[in-house]
Parts: structure tokens; C-alpha cells; sequence
């Protein structure tokens, strides 16, 4: 018999350790999952498996809050957040920091509360939809990536561009993920090229400074925001149960849910949606065991492999505790959040711009020196990710765009499915 306290120290110790691996650039969560999944003979000998699942998911949802906090004030992407630096960025320049802190906070705490309450309805219709709709989900993705260039462009050259842009990155993303080189180092390579550097080398030619953050934040929680709460909430159940989908279609799912783009005037609804995707889908991906007894993440995995069978007592007891990892990783959000807030305010914008470019870049170097990949030719592939994720800027597009280095390579193999 677990005792309740046990798992209550359980959930502390996962939401700390999430909020490292969050606030620390190229740290994932699947890599202490992995290393605490091989321990996991050994700890098991002195812990429940309860206890292991417990830690898991509790890290994984603080990981994927606090992990929006190095993307917005420093430019720093990971797969789940590489839409929200440019309006994290724009909220930071505005002076809204402690705001978009708070945007991100109540996203990820929303989405997972709406999960929880459509849960019955989504038991109810989503297994039976399961199989029925794979060999379809490359014609949903086409739809919406289509519909996603009328809404989100002025006129016809926007249009124009952004194809061009979606398929140059679609190209080089299915390029490099078929290529020897492990898909960690591939996309931590593009990402940081197309979302993260390439944004703060913008920042770096338009001369931006960190102007004083407003000590009050102005957070008003009105209908765009509750719009983007339950777009995140159901966005990111969505791509936590059906295969093939990943953050970059939930990410497309949720920005035409909440109705904001990643530049317009409800960039906070989007922001709030990006939160909430990145949250619910690190609740649902595990809800996915249950449902359709297929796991959805590598923490979701890695549960399901220490609990030899997950049932319906297993669900409650994580659920309860995702309730309960959401809201302790809300308070250290907003707490190290304003802290970042305040202290980078007092830093030189265009050093600490460029030590994080220097710093970013070392860290590409080095996992592909790990990797034993071929060095020169990750560099080619981090410049030209640097180059097209410049274009947009310049071009006046929106820059989830870019996104299609993932959704292109996910419709291709999707494709061949359905063929």
C-alpha cells in the first residue's frame, strides 16, 4: 500500500525537477525520464511504482510550464514552445514580462482543468475514432495548414511567401530527420536556428532594449482569453491521442481555436493557447494509456512500462496529482518568472543577446560532437535554419510558418499511410 505522503513528496520532487530541466536550455525531460526509467530496476527495489509514475508526470507538467519561461525572456525554443518566443518577446518589449508570465501560467493551469472536465466526453468518442481516422490525419493536416495561409496572410505575395517558406523549412526538415543524425540533435539544430537565434539576431538589428518591465501587471481575464484556455485544453488533448500529431500541428490546431497569431492584437490568446497545448498534452499523451492503451510522449512510455497494468484507479490517481504538480509549477512560475523579469532588466540586452547566441550554439556543437554527427554538416544545416527563420521578420509574415519543418515531413509519412 503506497502511502498518500510518499506520493505527495513524489509530486514536490517531480515539479522541482521539471522546473530545472525547464528553466535550463537543451535539458528535456525525456532525458531524465530515460536515465530515471534505466535506474528504475534499482529504485524500484526501494520504491513503488506508483511513486516512479508520480515523479514522471508531476516533471513533465512542470517542465512544460516553466520551459516557457527561458523562451520568452531569452529566445531560447524547444518543440513544445517555439511559437511563443515571438510574442513572449513582443510582450517583454512592451514591458508586459510579469503579464505574459501570468499569460503562460494561467494557459497551462486552464487547459489542464479543461481536459480534465471533457475527459468523460472525450472517453466516449475519441477510442472509437482511433483507428478510424490515421489514414486520414495527412488530409486534416493539409486542410488546416491550407486554411491556415488564407486566414493568417494580408494579401496574395504573403500567401505566396509563406508557401515558400513552409515548404523550404518542410524540406529541410524532412531531410534532416531522415538523415544518420539522431532526431534530438536534428531538431534542437533547427529550432534553435529558426525560433530561437534568428529572433534574437532580429532583436539585435532593430537595436531592441529590455525597457522597463511594468511592476503591475493588467491582466484582464476577458473572452479571448478564455477562448485560448479552452483552444489550448482541447488542442492539446487532440495531438495527445491521435498518432502523428505533434506540439507543431497542435500548435496550428490551437492558433485558429483561440483566433490569435503569433503578431497580431490577440497575441495574448495565442500565448495563452501555446501554454496550454504544451500542459495538456503532458496530462493527455498519459490519459492515452487508459483510453486507447497507447502511450503518446517518452514520459508516458516510460509509466507505462514501471506500471505493469495502468487502470482506472491508476487514472484518478494521476489525474489528481497532474491537478496538484499544475498548480505548485503555477506558483514557481510566477514566482521565477517576475524574478527573471526584474533581473534581466539590469542586464545589457544586446550582451546578453549575444551570450545566449554564443551559448546556443556551443550547445548544438557539442551534442552533435556526442552524437559523433557530422559536424559541418549540422552547421550548414543551423545556418540555413538561421537564414529562413530571418525571412519572416523581413518579410512580414507570420513566422509559424516555419512550422512546416515538422508538419511536412509528418504528411509525408502520413501520405504513404493513407496510400
Amino acid at each position: 500500500m503506497v502511502h498518500i505522503f510518499d506520493l505527495i513528496f513524489a509530486c514536490i520532487i517531480g515539479v522541482l525537477c521539471g522546473a530545472v530541466t525547464g528553466l535550463i536550455p537543451g535539458i528535456h525531460v525525456n532525458t531524465v525520464g530515460a536515465f530515471t526509467f534505466a535506474s528504475s530496476s534499482t529504485i524500484l527495489a526501494f520504491l513503488s511504482p506508483e511513486f516512479l509514475g508520480v515523479f514522471l508526470i508531476s516533471m513533465s507538467i512542470s517542465h512544460a510550464l516553466l520551459e516557457f519561461i527561458p523562451s520568452m525572456f531569452l529566445g531560447v525554443p524547444e518543440e513544445g514552445t517555439v511559437l511563443s518566443v515571438l510574442p513572449g518577446h513582443l510582450l517583454m518589449l512592451e514591458g508586459r514580462g510579469k503579464e505574459a508570465i501570468r499569460l503562460v501560467a494561467l494557459g497551462g493551469f486552464g487547459a489542464i482543468m479543461v481536459t480534465i472536465l471533457l475527459l468523460p466526453l472525450f472517453a466516449l468518442i475519441l477510442p472509437p475514432l482511433y483507428g478510424f481516422m490515421k489514414p486520414y490525419i495527412w488530409i486534416i493536416l493539409v486542410v488546416v495548414v491550407i486554411y491556415m495561409f488564407i486566414r493568417l496572410n494580408r494579401d496574395l505575395s504573403s500567401v505566396a511567401w509563406s508557401v515558400v517558406i513552409f515548404l523550404f523549412s518542410g524540406i529541410m526538415g524532412w531531410l534532416m530527420l531522415n538523415s544518420p543524425i539522431s532526431s534530438g540533435v536534428s531538431l534542437l539544430c533547427m529550432f534553435t536556428g529558426l525560433f530561437g537565434v534568428s529572433t534574437l539576431l532580429y532583436s539585435l538589428s532593430e537595436s531592441s532594449t529590455v525597457p522597463p518591465q511594468n511592476p503591475d501587471h493588467s491582466l484582464i481575464v476577458d473572452n479571448n482569453i478564455l477562448r485560448g484556455i479552452f483552444a489550448g485544453g482541447i488542442a492539446g488533448s487532440i495531438l495527445g491521442f491521435l498518432p502523428g500529431m505533434g506540439p507543431a500541428q497542435g500548435s496550428l490546431i490551437a492558433q485558429e481555436i483561440s483566433g490569435g497569431g503569433d503578431t497580431g492584437e490577440n497575441k495574448d490568446s495565442f500565448l495563452v493557447a501555446m501554454s496550454g497545448v504544451n500542459v495538456s498534452d503532458a496530462l493527455f499523451s498519459l490519459i492515452a494509456i487508459y483510453l486507447i492503451g497507447n502511450p503518446r510522449s517518452g514520459i508516458a512510455v516510460y509509466v507505462d512500462k514501471i506500471i505493469d497494468v495502468f487502470n482506472y484507479e491508476h487514472l484518478i490517481l494521476y489525474i489528481f496529482v497532474s491537478i496538484t504538480a499544475v498548480s505548485l509549477a503555477l506558483i514557481l512560475c510566477l514566482k521565477l518568472g517576475d524574478m527573471v523579469g526584474e533581473y534581466i532588466q539590469q542586464l545589457d540586452y544586446s550582451r546578453l543577446s549575444w551570450l545566449v547566441i554564443i551559448f546556443m550554439s556551443s550547445i548544438v556543437m557539442i551534442f552533435t560532437l556526442m552524437e559523433h554527427a557530422n559536424l559541418w554538416f549540422v552547421l550548414l544545416v543551423y545556418a540555413t535554419s538561421v537564414a529562413l527563420g530571418l525571412l519572416p521578420h523581413y518579410l512580414g509574415i507570420n513566422k509559424s510558418n516555419l512550422m512546416g519543418v515538422l508538419v511536412v515531413p509528418a504528411i509525408v509519412i502520413y501520405v504513404g499511410i493513407g496510400l
